[in-house]
């Protein structure tokens, strides 16, 4: 099984910049899609980006593209969601996934999360 640690959220003013870091354990973490969704207090968890698995592609949710950036090193079994130009909306939890499926994990049916890292932007 994989073990995901989430890290980096923390509270900035609107349009500044935040990055994130999920940490993996194991030896296996090239072999999953990773990604990263959000929830808002009294919101569903939503979709944020994703990533294959040796980070030739990515996605992104309509309202983070252009503003995020969802990159990998699997040598250190890291994933990273740069955050620019942040909202007051982008306030949410955010949580780390890993899925051999990349399109089960943009659905939500990642296998393996983190415990999720706070982001707070104030106006």
């Amino acid at each position: 099984q994989v073990q995901l640690v989430e890290s980096g959220g923390g509270l900035v003013q609107a349009g500044g910049s935040l990055r994130l870091s999920c940490a993996a354990s194991g030896r296996t973490f090239s072999m999953y899609a990773m990604g990263w969704f959000r929830q808002a207090p009294g919101k569903e968890r939503e979709f944020v980006a994703a990533i294959s698995l040796g980070g030739v592609t990515t996605s992104y949710a309509d309202s983070t593209k252009g503003r995020f950036s969802i990159s990998r090193e699997n040598a250190k079994n890291t994933v990273y969601l740069q955050m620019n130009s942040l909202k007051p909306e982008d306030t949410a939890v955010y949580y780390c996934a890993a899925d051999p499926n990349v399109g089960r994990l943009r659905e939500g049916g990642g296998v393996y999360w983190g415990q999720g890292t706070q982001v707070t932007v104030s106006s």
